[in-house]
């Protein structure tokens, strides 16, 4: 008799990985809020200084901003496809969508009352 064929050992199981990108997701929502608060109080407080005079540019520049870190950086994330980059991105992109619908607007920049 000859050797008996055995068939091939099972594949690895996949690495579960779903708990680390939600967990990323809140982390990456956490730091989207303290961008949006830190960089909403200087361009305000800015804002409202007459003496600068430039008020509408500065909340301008600051939605740019705030649409760069939440959104451009969120799809920059998304592109490593790494699980804590996927979640972190995907965080950074919650945070500006909720940030933005809760407060219609006004804390991104979005809203056109600020431009008037």
């Amino acid at each position: 008799m000859g050797p008996q064929w055995m068939p091939p050992p099972p594949p690895p199981p996949a690495s579960n990985s779903t708990g680390l990108v939600v967990g990323m997701s809140f982390a990456g929502l956490g730091a989207y809020s303290i961008v949006n608060l830190v960089l909403g109080f200087v361009i305000f407080i800015a804002a409202m200084d007459q003496s600068t005079g430039g008020g509408t540019g500065l909340v301008a520049a600051g939605a740019v901003i705030l649409v760069l870190v939440g959104l451009g950086a969120g799809v920059g994330l998304l592109l490593v496809r790494k699980p804590w980059a996927t979640g972190l991105g995907l965080g950074l992109m919650i945070g500006w969508a909720l940030w933005s619908i809760t407060t219609a607007g006004f804390c991104t920049g979005l809203n056109p009352s600020l431009y008037g």
